[in-house]
């Protein structure tokens, strides 16, 4: 008889140790969407279409706006996003996506994540599918245009790591993302 108590014990430990082995813990991000360092632009009141992720520092001084060189560095602009409950590329990322291709074409040694987010709405097991849709179609995309297999990974983080926190539609819509992290 005393081996029931043990047995649920111990099958309470495995889930959880299961559960914190399966959570996504990720590391860091550099150029974090949190802006826990001198961001470009204003201090968090950047709109939707703006609120990219900016690069890792080491560039910085390059000011590039309106002349990326094609191919030649990290496009500066890493973040594009989604409509509510989708998984297309908007139309006014696809000068952004053809950017990243370019430079991951003309350097066959980089490589990217491609990291899906969702906003808090709908299940965890929901929103992390969906994280994943939207990274697969830039996979995708970034396919199409030549860019390398190999040079692409993709990973969902669901609504586990929201950029705005918050229950309106301005967090909602900076959360519905695809991040490029090299």
């Amino acid at each position: 008889m005393q081996l029931k108590p043990y047995a649920r014990s111990l099958a309470v430990a495995f889930s959880l140790a299961f559960v914190a082995g399966c959570s996504s813990t990720g590391g860091t991000q550099e150029g974090s969407m949190s802006g826990s360092g001198s961001g470009s632009g204003t201090g968090g009141t950047s709109g939707v279409g703006t609120g990219q992720v900016s690069g890792t520092g080491n560039g910085s001084g390059l000011n590039g706006g309106a002349g990326q060189m094609a191919g030649s560095r990290i496009p500066e602009t890493r973040t594009i996003y989604f409509a509510y409950d989708s998984d297309s590329i908007r139309p006014e990322f696809q000068s952004v996506l053809n950017a990243h291709a370019s430079f991951l074409r003309n350097n066959s040694s980089a490589s990217v994540v491609l990291q899906g987010h969702t906003d808090e709405r709908g299940t965890r097991e929901y929103n992390l599918a969906l994280g994943e849709r939207r990274a697969g179609a830039v996979e995708e995309f970034l396919s199409v245009q030549g860019v390398s297999p190999s040079q692409v990974e993709v990973v969902s983080y669901g609504e586990e790591r929201p950029a705005a926190r918050g229950s309106n539609e301005r967090a909602y819509a900076q959360n519905r993302r695809v991040v490029f992290a090299y």
